[in-house]
């Protein structure tokens, strides 16, 4: 079968489409990824290929951690903050129309078009336009449920998320008419999940149902439609495994910091917050850079700064994780079965630092607020037995990453088999 994975965004957005991309090329598919041309180099690496999809995500990454700081402070000031969100999600709307004429040039006469988060409504467009069948790939509980946010009752969350579907399409509403008036389609109605459920097609969940207990049972009604498979993830080995493992190996377990692909605005105050905090607690630092220069930083003795790292290796010889609350990073983390620490920087993020803390294998709080006193505290708090024989108990019960994958390929595979039968 040919099948065209349309990914958007950081390497968390578009690592979940490479690794199942690459099982279904595993097994003698035709198979092509349309990705960010930052990304391209990660598909290529593992024999895909590859066709740049959009701007390069660190062109916008910058305006997206100064959006939500600004929200966070502001959130009262309605039309200030829509300006704002106009702004920041102006470099993507100006690509909308292009990024469709991409997708459709080499989705046409494809078995299945696959789409992970980002561009949900421009997949949908192109597929109709090339009918072919679409799946979507989650790896969060993005459709309407009441199970999102611990503790919360959960006729609110099922209202607030709906409202959530229709702001989002009142913000897109207008690129999409008129990318769809480019393809000949008639007009949309309505937020795209509405019109994707209606089509009864394949929405894989790709993260662990244990992280939001309920969620499952909840979406029974959906049979097979939303199934559950565990997060998706290459877990490649990096150059800098070896050196870390044995540094490691020299001293105690580290806590390991990172914050993904979102520049962290102030380098040398957060070395210098991350070394304060550790100092006082008695432990060692391990700082993942991501796409943060921390090449002029101070250096402390009890703190190594390192590049890329494979979390599947570095995160089970750790004391603990603290992060910026990524999907990908926050489902390592727990399958390691070390505590967490989230310090969040967008929305997403918001709901991961909810899950742990509900399920009381971490805290969580806004990277904004965070200080020294504030990180001492919350390592203090996870570094207690019972988180770490909580997070343990949790380890357990993930999906293995291997399995993640097959998983969903399996689905992928049957979805489009259905669709070709009917």
């Amino acid at each position: 079968m040919k099948i065209v994975l349309a990914f958007y965004g950081t390497r968390g957005d578009v690592e979940p489409g490479i690794a199942v991309g690459r099982e279904l090329m595993r097994r003698g598919h035709d198979v092509q990824v349309a990705i960010p041309p930052d990304s391209i180099g990660s598909a290529e690496s593992v024999g895909l290929a590859a066709v740049a999809y959009g701007p390069d995500t660190r062109t916008w990454l910058e305006d997206t951690r100064d959006f939500w700081g600004y929200f966070f402070r502001n959130f009262w000031r309605v039309r200030d903050v829509q300006k704002y969100l106009r702004e920041s999600r102006e470099p993507g709307i100006r690509a909308w129309t292009e990024m469709s004429r991409t997708l459709a040039s080499v989705a046409g006469g494809a078995d299945l078009l696959v789409t992970g988060v980002s561009y949900e409504e421009l997949v949908f467009d192109v597929a109709e336009y090339c009918r072919v069948p679409l799946a979507t790939v989650f790896w969060f509980p993005m459709r309407v449920n009441g199970k999102i946010v611990p503790n919360l009752p959960g006729p609110v969350l099922r209202a607030a998320m709906t409202v959530y579907e229709w702001v989002v399409w009142l913000s897109v509403k207008k690129v999409v008419g008129l990318a769809r008036r480019e393809l000949g389609l008639p007009p949309a109605k309505g937020p795209v999940p509405e019109r994707i459920a209606e089509l009864e097609s394949l929405e894989i969940q790709a993260y662990d149902d244990a992280l939001f207990p309920g969620l499952a049972d909840e979406w029974t009604r959906w049979g097979g439609q939303r199934p559950f498979v565990g997060t998706l993830t290459l877990e490649l080995a990096t150059e800098e495994d070896e050196d870390v493992m044995s540094w490691i190996a020299a001293g105690t377990p580290p806590i390991c910091f990172g914050f993904g692909s979102i520049p962290v605005e102030s380098p040398a105050d957060m070395i210098r917050m991350i070394a304060g905090a550790c100092a006082q607690v008695g432990e060692r630092a391990l700082v993942c850079a991501g796409w943060t220069d921390f090449s002029d930083v101070p250096e402390f003795d009890h703190v190594k700064v390192v590049g890329a790292v494979n979390y599947a290796t570095i995160f089970p010889a750790c004391r603990a994780v603290v992060h910026h609350g990524g999907a990908g990073t926050t489902a390592a983390g727990l399958r390691a079965g070390v505590p967490t620490v989230v310090l969040w920087m967008a929305d997403v993020q918001v709901i991961w630092g909810a899950a742990v803390k509900g399920l009381k294998v971490g805290t969580s709080r806004r990277f904004a607020a965070a200080t020294e006193k504030t990180l001492v505290a919350d390592l203090r708090t996870v570094l207690a037995p019972d988180y770490l024989a909580r997070a343990r108990e949790l380890a357990g019960r993930m999906t293995r990453p291997a399995d993640s994958v097959t998983k969903a390929a399996d689905h992928l595979e049957d979805f489009a088999r259905r669709e070709q039968a009917d």
